[in-house]
């Protein structure tokens, strides 16, 4: 019986570049279909959980990400360009987020082909790996969207037609999160349960395996 989940994801988040790929090897692996949601990243949507308060939340994120990228073995670096434009000494987000919105309609045009989880690795590697310059320039995205069976070409089209739809899907994505108990990234849902961060795969496996998970 193939078991179902939601995976919420941005596409700034270090977070989930760094549980985007063993998910998808988890979906490759076992009878699991893995729906990724995209929602727009908390700087977008809310930065005032994130960007006020106390100013050791960000040095510290900083300092996580690239330990935790260590301790996994992953390849990491604060991308250039950054997807969000802001200002990180003063915090201050920009009005126009073009790159932003573009990554996350492009993912979410993925996902309506089922093929997010695969999309969303790809490019979160050009963008946090620091294999690359200038990830949104060149062949890096649509190299990255091959790798993952599709066709940039088709996903911008999509994404400039049909681009308030999209946007209201991800406003969707953002909901459905918060209604499944959580509003942070990663967050796997599996049958109503939220496992948030890219330290509760194993324990979200645990859950999907005394309800039937089995090798494909």
């Amino acid at each position: 019986m193939t078991l179902s989940a939601d995976l919420y994801f941005s596409f700034r988040s270090p977070y989930s570049y760094m549980a985007i790929g063993r998910y998808r090897k988890m979906a490759e692996e076992y009878d699991l279909d893995i729906n990724l949601r995209v929602v727009w990243p908390i700087a977008i949507r809310d930065p005032d959980i994130l960007f006020t308060g106390n100013p050791a939340a960000p040095r510290y994120i900083m300092l996580d990400s690239f330990r935790t990228a260590q301790m996994l073995g992953l390849p990491f670096r604060w991308p250039r360009p950054d997807p969000v434009v802001q200002n990180l000494t003063t915090r201050e987000i920009a009005k126009e987020q073009p790159l932003i919105r573009r990554i996350c309609r492009l993912g979410q045009a993925a996902s309506r082909r089922r093929k997010g989880l695969e999309f969303a690795d790809e490019v979160s590697r050009i963008i946090f790996s620091g294999e690359v310059d200038d990830w949104h320039e060149g062949d890096h995205l649509a190299d990255a969207a091959k790798r993952a069976g599709l066709d940039l070409a088709e996903l911008e089209d999509e994404t400039e037609s049909d681009a308030d739809a999209l946007d209201a899907e991800i406003a969707a994505n953002q909901d459905a999160l918060e209604a499944a108990g959580h509003w942070g990234v990663p967050t796997l849902v599996f049958e109503g349960e939220p496992f948030f961060g890219q330290d509760r795969i194993e324990t979200a496996k645990w859950r999907m395996e005394h309800k039937g998970l089995a090798k494909r």
